[in-house]
């Protein structure tokens, strides 16, 4: 049907111009389906087309209900007996007509208001009526000439009863690349094309050295990544050096007896850390011997104002390999070294991977981001700690904190930070922090009198109350929906 309705558009073409309307009549198609094709033609240039504006007076739904009733003033007018009748009455016979009807008469000044009866009473002003705005309607309904003034017809729509109706029909002419019929224009030279020569009378489409193309496939940065640039962007505004965390592998040594953690803490079992098989072990020839010694003994019998744990300290346990539980590991590292290379004032901070032999549920996972700061100087104090940790927070858009007493092995001492959540409104957990003990700041070599303060959280956390994660495994591991990657949101941090 459309390649005959094609053929018979291009014949017609071929012997004058043609009028679209005219021609959709004819071959008893809508218009709507000519132009679609018209267009098609035109942009192989085989056709030219020129607009014709149409415009018609047509009747609304309103008017179209009045068509053999009358007006509905005059309906009004035909209601009234000579004796007069109430208004209540005609707007019961006459329904919503009655109400529009009696306005448009007492303008006409066919109708009045009689008074002098006690009750006021619709009467006639005129012996008889002539139902001029019936003689459009019909006039137009019919598509005959009204007869209408410009006044009455703008009368007419002011009350919605009639409304201009526009359309546009094409006066359709031959084109440069008329034919009686079209051929498809080749999109890409074959390999059969060249064997057979047949590509001399082919005929290529054109190429649009002005189109943009598709887009390229480009990645996406998953919500953890954006999230952890604005922290990374805080805490270098706030003068912090990145530490190095690219090792996921830690010895226990580093891990937890550098931090005096004692070696019988639950935390060093296998139920909550994973250790490695293989290599199982760091050789104790690895770590500082005269610190080692130092650790040694501050865990066996104590020092620096504290009396140790008073227990056999093993070498053993200190060489086992293990994923790392915490990036505090990194910042032992980076404490040591920052007291053999002779001690300055400094602000570290990281953010990375962490594991912990944990049950799966809608919190937790087995590994997850920590983001620590660390900050080190002379005569620190646990006011120090407070005002850093409100700068910090303040950045993030968390201004109301709270602190709570805490426990934590290697610092003392320790507090629980809350913040309220505007967002979630109410008091929410958001880190820990504390100030190193002597017991592991002693042993490094840090001199007397500098004290650190630390703080650390979950990247996990924030990122899911910030994008209405419910649950952490829609945000982190094999069962992330790679359209939430795409499609996440921009992450500004404290705005």
């Amino acid at each position: 049907m459309a390649q005959e309705l094609e053929t018979a558009l291009l014949g017609a073409v071929g012997t004058g111009p043609v009028e679209s309307g005219d021609f959709a009549a004819t071959h008893n198609v809508p218009h709507l389906q000519l132009v679609g094709l018209l267009k098609s033609l035109q942009a192989s240039d085989m056709i030219t087309m020129e607009d014709i504006d149409h415009s018609r007076i047509v009747l609304t739904a309103e008017a179209q209900g009045y068509l053999g009733k009358g007006s509905p003033e005059a309906q009004v007018f035909a209601a009234v007996p000579p004796e007069g009748i109430s208004l209540a009455e005609i707007k019961k016979q006459l329904g919503a007509a009655g109400d529009v009807g009696f306005k448009q008469a007492m303008q006409s000044k066919w109708v009045a208001i009689d008074k002098s009866g006690g009750e006021p009473r619709v009467v006639r002003k005129v012996e008889s009526v002539q139902d001029r705005v019936l003689e459009v309607l019909t006039a137009v309904a019919a598509g005959k000439e009204s007869g209408a003034s410009d006044a009455e017809l703008a009368a007419l729509k002011k009350r919605k009863l009639i409304a201009v109706e526009q359309w546009k029909t094409y006066t359709v002419g031959k084109g440069a690349a008329w034919a009686p019929q079209r051929k498809k224009a080749a999109t890409e030279l074959t390999a059969e094309m060249l064997q057979k020569g047949s590509w001399r009378e082919e005929t290529f489409k054109e190429y649009n050295f002005n189109a943009l193309g598709q887009l390229p496939a480009g990645g996406h940065l998953h919500p953890l990544l954006k999230v952890r640039t604005q922290f990374r962007k805080i805490f270098t505004q706030m003068g912090f050096e990145e530490m190095p965390t690219n090792n996921y592998v830690e010895s226990s040594f580093w891990n937890f007896d550098a931090l005096f953690q004692p070696q019988q803490h639950p935390a060093r079992d296998a139920h909550d850390t994973f250790f490695l098989t293989k290599p199982a072990a760091t050789p104790a020839s690895n770590f500082p011997q005269d610190y080692l010694q130092r650790v040694k003994e501050t865990h066996q019998h104590g020092g620096y104002g504290s009396i140790g744990y008073g227990y056999d300290w093993k070498i053993a346990e200190a060489e086992k390999n293990l994923l790392r539980t915490h990036t505090t590991a990194v910042s032992s590292r980076m404490l040591y070294r920052l007291a053999q290379e002779g001690f300055r004032p400094a602000k570290y901070f990281s953010i990375d991977r962490v594991f912990r032999n944990e049950a799966i549920d809608r919190t937790h996972l087995a590994e997850f981001h920590q983001i620590e700061g660390v900050v080190c100087d002379y005569g620190l104090t646990l006011s120090d700690l407070i005002g850093t940790l409100a700068q910090f927070f303040d950045r993030l858009g968390l201004k109301k904190l709270r602190f709570k007493p805490a426990f934590n092995p290697y610092t003392e001492p320790s507090m629980e930070i809350f913040s309220y959540s505007e967002q979630l409104e109410k008091w929410i957990e958001v880190g820990n922090s504390g100030m190193f003990r002597p017991e592991m700041l002693r042993p490094m070599g840090l001199p007397e009198g500098v004290n650190v303060i630390a703080w650390g959280l979950g990247l996990e956390r924030p990122t899911m109350i910030l994008y209405n994660i419910d649950n952490i495994r829609d945000l982190f591991g094999h069962k992330v929906s790679l359209s939430m990657v795409k499609q996440n949101p921009v992450c500004r941090l404290g705005l």
